[in-house]
């Protein structure tokens, strides 16, 4: 019997895997050092509609398999919603099942039924394994596009500076 996937919406009470997913992506990318959330700061923020972001989760034959965690944007030149992938896990032990092209497709249509027409993501300078999925999707890599962000004391200055 092949395996069952069941794609379902996350709740605020997969606070914890939701994390531990979050550990293990920012591990297999060498940046966990980065991560300052926490399973109650999911559970309170995010994981529900309404709230600061919604996700998936992947489960096969019962088994936490993986997790899309997105958001909704828009675009001021389309004129028109969009979606944004925050992050996109997949355990490594059900790599190779097309489970992140799964999630990916189950975004876009989320958004597609809220009136979306783009979808939106970043993907680490150096990650050309996820870059290459991410075009086999059709999800492309605009050069004319670049993310600039104030993290932590930049955004503070930014936030406490002078807007004269």
């Amino acid at each position: 019997m092949s395996p069952r996937l069941l794609i379902r919406d996350t709740t605020p009470a997969d606070a914890a895997t939701i994390h531990r997913a979050i550990l293990a992506l920012g591990e297999a990318l060498g940046t966990a050092n980065k991560i300052a959330s926490t399973p109650e700061i999911f559970a309170r923020e995010g994981l529900a509609p309404g709230r600061a972001f919604e996700g998936l989760v992947a489960e096969v034959d019962g088994a936490f398999a993986g997790m899309c965690l997105y958001l909704p944007v828009f675009s001021t030149w389309l004129g028109k919603p969009g979606v944004y992938i925050q992050d996109l896990y997949v355990d490594d032990r059900f790599r190779g099942m097309k489970i992140g092209e799964a999630l990916i497709r189950r975004v876009a249509r989320i958004g597609r039924a809220r009136g979306a027409n783009h979808l939106r993501l970043a993907v680490g300078f150096d990650n050309t394994r996820a870059q290459a999925f991410y075009e086999r999707l059709g999800v492309s890599h605009y050069a004319d596009d670049r993310i600039h962000a104030a993290y932590g004391e930049a955004f503070d200055r930014l936030s406490e500076g002078d807007e004269r």
